[in-house]
């Protein structure tokens, strides 16, 4: 294995492990109030359905284009495509997981000022950042270790690509029937003008 392959694995492996340094950083923050935990116990309840009901989706749509590619441009494309697609999908569970386990601790942190809250909201958003580009230089790299082809990445970033633009098409959807459902609940619950 060449330099030129070796560097960004070794990259990608320190990214997912900052990654996971973070991760546990964030996960040892303590959540002491109790609405703070009852509302972050519902969101997390409400995104861990979102996510389930997504993947299996998508899982369907990429078995279908694995099948197609398969036939159309060769096995190694096709095996291309599922390690994109499966490294996407990963980073974008373990982000979203992480995220909202971080925006609980970001409220209870915002207790101790500005900076404790700021601290632990921007470690929550490096983790997405960290395994994305850890994932995506680990897959390539390897892929490009054991095929030699440049040409069998195109089935990697189709994959990547493919689960990142529907997982941002059905998390603008989410994110919007959340934000409907607060201001229902804020106007006819809470009864608070417009």
């Amino acid at each position: 294995m060449t330099n030129s392959v070796l560097y960004p694995i070794v990259a990608g492996l320190i990214a997912i492990l900052y990654g996971a340094y973070l991760i546990s950083w964030i996960l040892k923050q303590r959540v002491d109030h109790q609405r703070v935990a009852e509302v972050g116990a519902a969101i997390q309840q409400g995104s861990a359905a979102y996510l389930s009901r997504q993947y299996r989706t998508l899982g369907l749509v990429a078995v279908v284009l694995f099948l197609i590619i398969a036939v159309a441009l060769g096995a190694v494309s096709a095996v291309s495509f599922l390690v994109g697609a499966t490294l996407s999908g990963a980073a974008g569970y373990i982000g979203m997981t992480v995220s909202v386990r971080a925006n609980m601790r970001t409220a209870e942190a915002a207790e101790r000022g500005v900076g404790a809250a700021l601290r632990v909201a921007l470690r929550g958003g490096a983790v997405t950042g960290l395994f994305v580009v850890g994932l995506g230089l680990l897959g390539v790299s390897v892929l490009y270790a054991l095929t030699g082809d440049p040409t069998s990445l195109v089935g990697f970033g189709f994959g990547a690509s493919l689960i990142s633009v529907f997982a941002r098409l059905g998390g603008g959807i989410y994110t919007k029937a959340a934000d409907v459902g607060a201001d229902l609940v804020g106007k006819v619950e809470a009864g608070i003008p417009e």
